[in-house]
């Protein structure tokens, strides 16, 4: 999954959507990376990972960072080109 556009979900850091540089045990670099912070339009991040959001108005994913480290990561599922677009189309949400 190295060098893919990935959902990553960590124990206690939330989740992150973007493309996964490095992975080792339960560590790993993410880069172009936006925290999955709400979403509506998909039942599960499996689901949200395969066909994307149907609803990303109602999504609350801030801005793209550049690059983050991860600790204590759980689960890594690989994304879709449909799931990408749909991710990467929501407004970014600032409070």
């Amino acid at each position: 999954m190295i060098g893919k556009y990935c959902i990553v979900r960590t124990y206690s850091a939330g989740v992150f959507a973007g493309i996964l540089e490095s992975l080792e045990v339960k560590t790993g670099t993410v880069t172009s990376a936006r925290r999955i912070w709400y979403w509506e339009g998909a039942a599960s991040l499996s689901q949200l990972a395969m066909e994307g959001t149907s609803l990303p108005e109602k999504c609350k994913f801030p801005c793209e960072v550049d690059q983050v480290l991860l600790t204590e990561i759980i689960e890594v599922i690989p994304c879709t080109d449909k799931a990408i677009e749909s991710i990467k189309g929501v407004p970014v949400w600032k409070k």
